[in-house]
């Protein structure tokens, strides 16, 4: 009878714990929300992070309930690919220090790059388009150039840049 008891604590300590974690996001202070998320392991921090965007993007995309788990793991799936081609490319050096053979070889390796990410993002436009329309998949591609820039924009601004100019992406 103990160990059933001690078994049912320790269940019930887990739940718990789960629901002490479900925070309500909408409702916390900032600096409530930063302190919270400051306390996070840096999985915790990425997967909730992860959360936050998915979240964004199938509310913006207005993506229908039935179709958000399929959706979200292509968009996953498409991110993740996109990271996986962009750290092909060595980014850390400086061009006036390369002589012109250099310079030509990284300069061939950032086309190269570039069109590997193209190649990607039709290969999942057209995964997206199973799950939802060409409009919208459109809009998704729109809004990530937009934030794109206005984090480059912020960079800039914010003076946490090393260079005067901003970064290209191949």
């Amino acid at each position: 009878m103990k160990k059933i008891l001690f078994t049912l604590f320790i269940i019930s300590g887990f739940g718990l714990n789960a629901q002490v974690k479900d925070y309500d996001w909408k409702k916390m202070s900032p600096e409530k929300r930063k302190e919270v998320i400051n306390s996070m392991s840096p999985d915790e921090r990425k997967a909730l992070l992860t959360e936050f965007r998915n979240k964004m993007v199938v509310d913006m995309l207005e993506v229908s309930p039935q179709d958000k788990a399929e959706f979200t793991s292509i968009y996953n799936e498409y991110l993740d690919d996109q990271k996986k081609i962009k750290s092909q490319f060595d980014s850390n050096f400086d061009p006036e220090k390369l002589n012109e053979e250099e310079a030509k070889v990284k300069l061939q390796q950032s086309f190269d790059l570039g069109q590997k990410l193209l190649d990607n993002k039709k290969r999942y436009a057209e995964k997206m388009q199973t799950v939802i329309p060409c409009q919208k998949v459109l809009k998704l591609f729109n809004s990530e150039a937009m934030m794109r820039d206005k984090m480059n924009e912020k960079k800039s601004h914010d003076g946490k840049r090393n260079s005067p100019r901003p970064k290209q992406n191949p």
